[in-house]
C-alpha cells in the first residue's frame, strides 16, 4: 500500500508539473507557445556551447561546497555526488530525502563514515538554505523597488526557521533528557561534528557556494540576453533570487513549475517583453532543472559500473 502511495503521489506531482509549465506558463507570461519557440530557435549553437561551460562551471564550483562538509572526498567524486542527488530531487517529490540516500550510498562506497555523511547533509543543506534566503536581501540591497514583499517575507521565514533549527541543534542538553541515553550520546556527537566541520570548512564551503550562485545568476542573464531580453544589475538579481527562493518548493520536484511562473511573472511585472521573458526563463531551467537528470543518471551508472569491477 505504501508503495503504491509514493507512485501516486509521484505521478500526481509530476503531472502538476507539467500543467503549471505547459499551461500555466503561457497564461502568466500572456504569450502563446509559437512566439516563444521563434526565439529558442534563434539561439545558435555558439551561444549553446557558452550556457553549457558556464552551467557546468557552476556545478564544479560546488564541489567546494561538498568537500568542504565532507573531508576527504574528491572534488570528482563530489561532482558525481551532486548531479546524482540532484537528478533524484529533479524527478521525485520531495527527492530531497532521496537525493542525500542515493549520495549517502556513493559516499559509503569510498570509505567516508555514516556519521561524517550526515554531518556534510546538515551543513551544506544548511548553506544551500541560507544562500537561497539571503538572495532576496542581497537584492533588495542592490533595487529594492524591485523585490516584492511576499519574497521577503519568505526569504525571511526560511531563514528564521533554519536558523532555530540550529539553534536547537547547538543547545541540546534540554533535549537529551527527553531522549534515552543512546540517542543522546548520537545527537551530541553529531553536534560535535558538526561543529568541527564549520569551524575547519566555512571558508570553502561559502567561497564555493558563491562562486556557484554567482556562475549561476550570469548563467539566467546570458539565457534570458540569448532570448532578447537584456535586464540590468538590479532586475537580474531580483529574477534570480526569486527563482533560487522558489526551488525551496517541494510541491513539485525541484520546485519545477512553480519556480518559472513565479520568475516569468516577475519580468513581465518589470515590463520585460512576454514571449524572450519566457523563452529566457525556460532555457535556464532547461540547464539548471532538466539537463541535470540525464547528467545525474549517467554519474550514477559509472559509479554502479566501477563498484560492479571492483566487487
Amino acid at each position: 500500500m505504501r508503495r503504491w502511495v509514493r507512485i501516486t503521489a509521484s505521478l500526481a506531482s509530476l503531472g502538476l508539473a507539467a500543467w503549471l509549465v505547459i499551461a500555466l506558463v503561457p497564461a502568466v507570461g500572456g504569450v502563446a507557445w509559437t512566439a516563444v519557440g521563434e526565439h529558442l530557435r534563434a539561439i545558435g549553437p555558439g551561444t549553446a556551447l557558452w550556457l553549457t561551460v558556464l552551467w557546468l562551471a557552476g556545478l564544479w564550483a560546488y564541489t567546494y561546497v561538498l568537500t568542504g562538509s565532507l573531508p576527504g572526498l574528491r572534488h570528482t567524486q563530489a561532482f558525481s555526488l551532486n548531479a546524482a542527488g540532484s537528478a533524484i530531487s529533479n524527478v521525485l517529490p520531495f527527492g530531497g530525502a532521496a537525493g542525500v540516500a542515493v549520495t549517502a550510498v556513493m559516499a559509503a562506497s569510498w570509505g567516508h563514515s555514516a556519521r561524517a555523511i550526515t554531518t556534510s547533509a546538515i551543513v551544506s543543506g544548511l548553506w544551500n538554505t541560507l544562500s537561497r534566503a539571503a538572495l532576496p536581501l542581497v537584492a533588495l540591497a542592490v533595487h529594492g523597488a524591485v523585490v516584492g514583499d511576499g519574497v521577503l517575507i519568505g526569504a525571511v521565514a526560511a531563514a528564521g526557521g533554519l536558523l532555530v533549527a540550529v539553534a536547537v541543534l547547538m543547545r541540546l542538553r534540554w533535549l537529551c533528557r527527553l531522549l534515552g541515553s543512546r540517542a543522546a550520546r548520537f545527537l551530541l556527537r553529531l553536534r560535535r561534528q558538526t561543529a568541527q566541520v564549520v569551524r575547519d570548512g566555512w571558508r570553502r564551503m561559502t567561497a564555493g557556494m558563491l562562486a556557484y550562485l554567482l556562475l549561476q545568476a550570469v548563467l539566467l542573464w546570458w539565457c534570458l540576453a540569448a532570448a532578447g531580453v537584456h535586464l540590468g544589475l538590479g532586475p537580474t538579481l531580483a529574477a534570480f533570487a526569486v527563482s533560487r527562493l522558489l526551488t525551496l518548493a517541494v510541491v513539485t520536484p525541484g520546485g519545477v513549475g512553480v519556480t518559472e511562473n513565479g520568475t516569468i511573472a516577475l519580468l513581465v511585472g518589470l515590463g520585460t517583453p512576454a514571449a524572450p521573458a519566457v523563452a529566457g526563463v525556460l532555457l535556464f531551467a532547461f540547464f539548471t532543472y532538466l539537463v541535470e537528470i540525464p547528467l545525474g543518471g549517467a554519474a550514477w551508472l559509472s559509479w554502479s559500473a566501477r563498484r560492479a569491477r571492483s566487487g
